[in-house]
């Protein structure tokens, strides 16, 4: 299946990775710049830029962290990926089991709770989002760039019972 890749103005990202020589040395292990790729809904392009298996992480895992699959989230792992947010687009209404740091690099974006209350995060921007329902919006004519680290974490106990996961690929696959 061909991934496409788009390009609305922003630059490709630069990925260098680290690791240890034979002496257990650092050395740079590769370097790359790779463009996003547009997600099958049309709203945003991601790229995925590493991943772990495990938390915490295993530094002697030498699997590139890009090529493992991770789908949104990483059951037991983490992953960071870039989301260039289109304008006036949002994501499906979601859960999941992590908790996900989002820097804004570019841009600004709205997120969205449950309850419908909105805040706006701008530029140098940090959402910490511990597994609660909400969306992402960009309200705005210009791209929005979001850097997402997410961790996995047991679910939200609410009242002895666990919330449940809404993730936006089970989602965007009802619709």
């Amino acid at each position: 299946m061909t991934k496409k890749v788009y390009d609305f103005g922003l630059p490709p990202v630069q990925r260098v990775v680290t690791g240890h020589d034979s002496d257990g040395r650092a050395i740079f292990k590769s370097e790359d710049v790779t463009p996003l790729e547009l997600i099958p809904t049309g709203d945003a392009a991601m790229l995925t830029i590493w991943s772990t298996a495990t938390v915490p992480a295993d530094n002697n895992d030498e699997t590139d962290g890009r090529d493992r699959e991770t789908g949104l989230t990483l059951n037991g792992g983490s992953v960071i990926r870039i989301c260039d947010m289109l304008p006036h687009q949002e994501s499906p209404m979601h859960r999941t089991n992590s908790i996900d740091y989002g820097i804004v690099m570019k841009g600004e974006v709205e997120l969205e709770l449950e309850n419908g209350v909105k805040k706006t995060i701008r530029e140098g921007g940090v959402i910490v989002q511990r597994g609660t329902i909400h969306l992402w919006r960009n309200t705005t004519d210009e791209i929005c760039r979001i850097a997402f680290i997410l961790i996995e974490a047991p679910a939200y106990v609410h009242n002895g019972a666990a919330l449940s996961e809404n993730k936006p690929e089970d989602v965007t696959a009802g619709h």
